[in-house]
């Protein structure tokens, strides 16, 4: 275990040495430089206009502002990831729906990762979250108290599915998981929300009234211990590429069971022989800074924006006193390397977190372990 931890640590500082130089290049030199090194190596926004740049897996973002730690209703989680940046008109949609959420019968929002200072390819994770964006939204109710930062760091998010399946626990589902996707979908802003297609298909079978909003959730591997929230390009980013639109209907048709009759179903033996001779594996092609939209260049060469003018003022801080946290001095551009996965289950911190959860009347309250592995993404695959 020692060992491991000291490699991870030279590992660390290592890229430190690598990221450090990336950004000491020309600026000819630093085009062509691996985007997700020199992106996930800035600490702070650009001194620019707020503007997403590009397409959501492709881009990059200026003018990013920093979601506040703490909010009446809400709470920053992974804060040495330094991923709490968007676009202010998607940290403004957070804030909002935190309220509503809250009014709604969820205690407030856990925010997971949104994207980089900068935006751009990240150092680990997602493929999206590039231009400021997509937010992650645990689906797990804020607690009754505020999390100091090393809580925040070791604390896991908790899967909704029945171990072993594709499908809802119904022990821990509740109306309160429906009301906040539901609030969630209702800002017009909002293009997508993101979820297990076990999620999804509790919703078709239980959803009652109007269900015209089930349109925006859209079924994704993962996404069973957090939502995937998405908006539109906002005005002003006239380089920001939209998605193409959701297929009209609710979704709760032939392309949510093709999930589970063939994207989640287990893989059956291959028949062809094996070839024992072994292949180098193909290796992937390096984005670099060159391959993001040429504003992006800008981007990365502009100043930073000053720390006080770079938090977002949100309205819900009027009189809210927010803990204070033992933050380092600096964030670290490789602690999202080091850090601990946000599902990873089985923690002690866990266990905290799940008996400060809402209990669901006259249901028992259990810790669930989530899925855990590589994704794979067969295609093709119903249009999301």
């Amino acid at each position: 275990m020692k060992t491991t931890v000291f490699l991870r640590r030279v590992l660390c500082r290592v890229s430190a040495v690598v990221l450090s130089a990336a950004l000491l290049l020309p600026v000819q030199a630093q085009a062509q430089a691996p985007a997700k090194k020199v992106f996930g190596s800035m600490a702070g926004a650009a001194a620019l206009k707020p503007a997403s740049h590009g397409f959501y897996s492709r881009g990059c973002l200026a003018g990013a502002v920093a979601m506040p730690f703490d909010g009446p209703t809400w709470q920053v989680m992974r804060i040495s990831r330094n991923r709490r940046w968007g676009h202010p008109e998607l940290i403004s949609t957070i804030e909002e729906l935190s309220i509503r959420a809250n009014r709604g019968g969820w205690n407030g929002l856990l925010v997971g990762d949104i994207s980089q200072p900068r935006g751009g390819p990240m150092l680990t994770g997602h493929a999206s979250h590039q231009i400021g964006l997509d937010a992650d939204i645990w689906l797990t109710p804020m607690p009754n108290r505020r999390l100091s930062y090393r809580e925040r760091e070791d604390t896991s998010a908790i899967s909704i599915l029945k171990k072993g399946t594709n499908y809802v626990d119904d022990r821990r589902w509740n109306k309160s998981y429906e009301n906040l996707l539901r609030n969630a979908a209702s800002f017009p802003q909002v293009e997508r929300l993101l979820v297990h297609p076990g999620i999804k298909k509790k919703l078709c079978d239980t959803v009652k009234g109007d269900r015209s909003w089930l349109q925006k959730v859209r079924p994704y591997y993962g996404h069973h211990y957090h939502f995937h929230l998405r908006i539109g390009c906002p005005p002003g980013s006239t380089d920001c590429r939209k998605q193409k639109a959701t297929t009209p209907g609710t979704g709760c048709d032939s392309s949510l069971q093709w999930w589970f009759d063939v994207a989640l179903a287990p893989k059956k033996p291959s028949k062809k022989k094996k070839d024992t001779a072994k292949a180098k594996p193909a290796k992937p092609k390096v984005i670099t800074v060159a391959d993001l939209p040429q504003s992006c260049q800008a981007v990365v060469s502009a100043n930073e924006k000053p720390v006080q003018s770079a938090v977002y003022n949100a309205r819900s801080l009027s009189g809210f006193v927010a803990p204070q946290l033992d933050l380092p001095a600096r964030f670290d551009p490789m602690a999202a390397l080091a850090s601990r996965p946000i599902e990873a289950g089985g923690k002690p911190a866990l266990k905290a977190i799940a008996a400060a959860t809402v209990a669901v009347p006259d249901k028992p309250q259990s810790v669930y372990e989530p899925i855990t592995g590589p994704i794979p993404v067969p295609t093709p695959r119903p249009d999301r």
